[in-house]
């Protein structure tokens, strides 16, 4: 199967939101539903490092290299004998338009443009990392303060629940969808010591998702993360108003 992208994805930071269910609906994809923990819905606030970034597998110059931000939530769909868990993303933030651009027209994905920026700082026992992005002239950010040294991340967590969905889901209309799989291994985690998240969500993502803005999160995670792979063939699933 042809790999459309490949890259590393690094220091990959979940800021993790219970949120009503309600809320979520208008945005869900035709054929999949709503994936829980614990009878709980999730949207995840994230912020990674883009690296060694290639398209089908030629490297990208000069814009290989970028901060993404983005705001998903979990999905899971019902292939056969099959459970697809998978996610759903409300906008793709990156600071390259060509980047961007590919990724809209060739995915129809919900990518969007804005200045951004990052500090790394590592030691042998401590790292600090902050992600910011600029939305109407102010800057947002995400930071945590973390143990160096990681773990692999326990059965049955929320940390495992948040990470590990390998299939995403692109809304294309009210009766079509289409899925992609993503390929990595299982990451390893690091124990968060501190984290502050500074985000204008409704600047950002909208009106609908405004009560995040006084909401805390029930938990902030970062993982190592590794290369990803994105595969080119997306699976186009056509729920017309006679069958739905």
């Amino acid at each position: 199967m042809a790999v459309f992208l490949k890259a590393n994805w690094e220091h990959i930071i979940m800021a993790n939101y219970e949120i009503d269910k309600s809320i979520l609906l208008p945005f869900l994809p035709k054929g999949v539903e709503l994936d829980l923990h614990e009878g709980k819905a999730f949207i995840s606030l994230v912020g990674f490092m883009f690296k060694k970034t290639r398209l089908f597998n030629v490297p990208i110059p000069f814009f290989g290299t970028f901060e993404e931000i983005n705001l998903r939530f979990y999905v899971l769909r019902k292939d056969g004998n099959q459970m697809k868990r998978g996610v759903v993303f409300i906008n793709e933030t990156i600071p390259y338009k060509m980047v961007a651009w590919m990724a809209n027209k060739l995915y129809k994905e919900h990518y969007t443009v804005v200045p951004t920026k990052h500090k790394i700082r590592t030691t042998a026992t401590n790292q600090k990392i902050k992600f910011q992005w600029l939305v109407n002239k102010k800057w947002n950010s995400i930071y945590v303060e973390s143990d160096t040294q990681s773990e692999a991340m326990k059965k049955n967590s929320l940390e495992k629940f948040i990470y590990e969905h390998y299939y995403g889901y692109t809304k294309i209309d009210e009766h079509k969808t289409e899925e992609y799989q993503l390929q990595h291994p299982s990451w390893n985690v690091h124990k968060i010591n501190d984290y502050r998240i500074h985000c204008d969500f409704e600047a950002m993502y909208g009106e609908s998702f405004s009560i995040l803005n006084q909401t805390k999160p029930t938990a902030v995670f970062i993982a190592e993360g590794s290369s990803v792979k994105v595969n080119w063939k997306r699976t186009k699933l056509n729920f017309n108003s006679e069958r739905s």
